[in-house]
């Protein structure tokens, strides 16, 4: 029976460049730069197929580019299994064990600059081991909880529509970025003294810099759901 895991990447927000069996229990991975950067390497989200349950398998990801990394202060992988949450509804968890994170000697392009301003002349690798709960399973690995490009639109939608929430918020396009995706930007602010609205202090929040900075956009769905929030005394104030 063939224990070879099937990779796929191809879907919204994914990350796996590429995956070089070593063993059954064995597997090297590369990972794509963020877009328009010039090495940026950190954000990974990627699923496998064919799995056999009681199977513990090490995953190592040979070029990341961070001198350090939250792996070695405790944090785990981000995981979720299909089968784990259609039967104990489980969904998004860490996971993990035997994780790292070091500097593994392979060089890479000495013209491409650290954030330290330094030249970075070499890669890192991230490795961990999982051991799959199922037969036939499909599990997702991922660095942080995953908000997409459509998880914004929904989002941005769900508040546009409200009857209440659009009375003070207000959807617009600030630009297009290089993909062609909107950049969305929401004014929010009472409508109530509409004479003042030109004295008024505001307040600018943005968010997620880098695409793999997923962390930031549930700060800020976070933010924006409390500022439309009707029912609190404390966003009303503020807005």
């Amino acid at each position: 029976m063939d224990k070879t895991l099937i990779f796929e990447s191809r879907f919204e927000s994914g990350n796996l460049a590429a995956a070089l069996k070593v063993n059954d229990n064995d597997y090297h991975l590369l990972l794509q730069n963020d877009v328009n950067t010039s090495g940026h390497t950190q954000w990974f989200f990627f699923r496998v197929q064919n799995t056999r349950k009681f199977q513990q398998v090490r995953f190592n990801m040979l070029n990341l580019s961070k001198p350090d990394s939250l792996f070695n202060e405790g944090m785990k992988v981000l995981v979720y299994s299909e089968k784990q949450s259609e039967e104990k509804d489980i969904g998004w968890h860490r996971s993990g064990n035997k994780i790292s994170y070091y500097h593994n000697g392979i060089k890479k392009d000495s013209q491409k600059k650290s954030a330290s301003g330094g030249n970075a002349k070499t890669l890192f690798t991230h490795t961990f081991t999982y051991e799959f709960l199922y037969d036939d399973d499909t599990v997702y690995f991922a660095y942080c909880y995953p908000y997409n490009y459509s998880d914004l639109l929904d989002d941005l939608s769900r508040i546009s529509s409200d009857p209440i929430k659009s009375q003070f918020c207000a959807r617009k396009t600030l630009c297009m970025s290089l993909a062609g995706n909107k950049v969305e930007m929401l004014t929010i602010t009472s409508k109530n003294n509409m004479e003042n609205m030109n004295k008024r202090k505001g307040v600018f929040l943005t968010s997620r810099v880098h695409p793999g900075e997923s962390v930031g956009s549930w700060m800020m769905k976070g933010a924006i759901d409390f500022l439309t929030d009707e029912t609190s005394e404390e966003a009303e104030t503020l807005r």
